[in-house]
């Protein structure tokens, strides 16, 4: 395994105990694309940071390929590249002065600095912009300059924070071609992100955490059929005024594992929609079906199961 999480903790004192790993137990294969997913506050922020030698746990060991981030940071360091959620290219550098000096801080001679830095360019679509500052970027551009400093160095593992955080749609699908591509540089990605959808997009596996504690851990498809994630059927009405009668007799079909009420309609969680969906037209027909909308079981679907809908700071 290429990173090793043991029994990782980490608790903060002060006049509140703060309790944000609680004994994970973690394993990232050499080679895939792992995602860590949880709400605000979940612990996934603090468990990168123990991974990337910025924190120190409180108990538990963390290895980078094989080599302990507590014992041996400086070491463990050359085989991290990490991408924060903010940017942080110098803005006093061109784009290629950012990726040289990089290159130059890890020891690179002046010719090996200027050639990778060109190569990376070239692999990100960036040699036009080798002269521009970071302040001339989009941030879809600037994202990708910062994964590919942070890989200059040739690292084994690349942490990314967040990686779309900002992004328009067009540039979020530019980034994730740009971790995809990764892999045939024998890359592993591990990768926080909000987005359930870039998760199971990218992730081989994803690991889904929650106040400290691991909850579920599999591929994407895996967490889907283990936790039963659901087709969501949404139902727009014309009128309102018997919605919960309506809920109440839709609540008696098979398949119908939940009903929530809507303002303008209802929202029904069931096992699918084949078979079921005529039954559903027909019996809303009275009150004006406007528009049903369908959503096939998702990650996100598994992720609210496993967290709860409730709003995080």
């Amino acid at each position: 395994m290429i990173v090793e999480i043991e029994a990782l903790t980490k608790v903060y004192e002060g006049k509140q105990r703060v309790v944000a790993v609680d004994g994970i137990d973690l394993e990232v294969k050499e080679g895939e694309i792992f995602g860590l997913l949880g709400p605000n506050g979940a612990g996934k922020t603090t468990t990168i940071g123990v991974a990337t030698t910025r924190t120190l746990p409180t108990s538990g060991k963390v290895r980078i390929n094989g080599i302990d981030v507590v014992d041996q940071p400086a070491r463990a360091r050359r085989s991290i590249g990490v991408v924060p959620q903010f940017n942080t290219l110098d803005r006093s550098l061109t784009i290629f002065e950012n990726l040289y000096y990089h290159c130059r801080y890890f020891g690179f001679s002046h010719a090996q600095a200027r050639d990778r830095s060109d190569q990376l360019l070239a692999q990100f679509l960036l040699t036009e912009r080798r002269k521009a500052f970071p302040a001339q970027l989009s941030g879809g551009l600037a994202q990708r300059v910062q994964i590919a400093r942070a890989i200059a160095h040739r690292p084994t593992v690349l942490f990314l924070d967040e990686p779309s955080a900002g992004l328009d749609p067009q540039s979020r699908l530019a980034m994730w071609t740009a971790v995809q591509s990764l892999r045939k540089d024998g890359i592993t990605v591990l990768l926080t992100t909000h987005y359930m959808e870039e998760a199971d997009a990218l992730s081989d596996r994803v690991a889904i955490v929650d106040h400290g504690r691991l909850l579920a851990l599999g591929s994407p498809q895996k967490l889907k059929d283990t936790f039963g994630a659901q087709t969501i059927i949404q139902l727009t009405l014309r009128q309102t005024d018997q919605l919960a009668a309506l809920a109440a007799e839709l609540a008696t079909r098979s398949g119908v594992q939940n009903i929530e009420t809507l303002d303008d309609g209802l929202r029904l969680f069931t096992t699918g929609a084949e078979g079921l969906l005529p039954d559903l037209i027909q019996s809303a027909a009275r009150l004006g079906l406007r528009d049903i909308a369908i959503n096939e079981p998702s990650l996100e679907t598994v992720f609210i199961h496993l967290t709860g809908r409730d709003l995080r700071e």
